[in-house]
């Protein structure tokens, strides 16, 4: 008798380790969502002075997603060019910060679909009646942050004339200074710079090179999917228009 009782509480047990009676959950992801973002890239993530706070675009629509998947966002502020490699490394879960889906990258990392339509532009100062277009940027000083679709497109129509820098601020600072003759950035940081600085330039032509930012993570993640549904549901039911019309007003996406 003894030994069928010693035989049933070993199905027993093994039963309950089956199932996880030990009380080990399984692995359900990270509870909290670590996300890497570059603060000088206004309106979509940046810091008003003085503050450490974060606001933006990127930031209110990051926090949405969070609250769909049931997770704690947790924003690390770092340089930009030290974006991918994090989320590479598994440093962060994830990457928003205004980041062009391009071929390249998507190489080495995941990419969400789409969260946003912008295109590049071309900052002059004003009276400067010599640059129109992109064909006219050859042979001038040009500004640009590292590591940037910018860059990449400033070199091929100026190659050393680049002057890259790490924020966004030194770009426009150096053409306020007149250092450089333009500045290659994302419209809608563009316009943002010139209002928020009250800087003496305008946008010079129309925007070219038309680009759709995505939330950047590693290599075959899980959390790509769960990113896509989570931003397709706030699409759906009108949180995500209603975080554009607070940055950008009721203007054509």
């Amino acid at each position: 008798m003894k030994k069928y009782v010693l035989l049933l509480l070993s199905i027993l047990m093994m039963l309950c380790f089956a199932a996880g009676c030990g009380g080990e959950k399984k692995d359900e992801g990270p509870k909290v969502l670590k996300v890497g973002t570059e603060a000088t890239f206004p309106p979509f993530e940046f810091r008003e002075k003085g503050s450490k706070e974060l606001h933006g675009f990127d930031i209110d629509l990051i926090n949405a997603i969070g609250k769909k998947l049931d997770m704690k966002v947790e924003i690390l502020d770092m340089d930009f060019e030290a974006l991918l490699p994090s989320v590479k490394r598994g440093n962060v879960n994830l990457v928003i910060a205004g980041v062009t889906i391009t071929p390249e990258r998507q190489k080495v990392v995941d990419m969400s679909d789409p969260y946003f339509q912008s295109g590049l532009s071309i900052v002059v100062n004003k009276g400067n009646t010599a640059i129109h277009k992109p064909e006219d940027l050859k042979g001038r000083a040009v500004a640009v942050q590292i590591e940037t679709t910018g860059e990449e497109k400033a070199k091929k129509l100026t190659g050393d004339k680049v002057k890259s820098f790490k924020t966004n601020e030194e770009v426009f600072q150096a053409l306020k200074e007149k250092t450089v003759e333009a500045v290659i950035i994302d419209k809608p940081v563009a316009r943002y710079y010139i209002k928020k600085l009250a800087l003496d330039a305008v946008i010079a032509g129309d925007s070219f090179e038309p680009e759709a930012y995505g939330i950047v993570t590693r290599r075959h993640a899980e959390l790509t999917p769960r990113i896509n549904k989570a931003l397709a549901e706030l699409k759906q039911s009108g949180e995500y228009d209603k975080i554009y019309e607070k940055w950008f007003g009721k203007e054509t996406k």
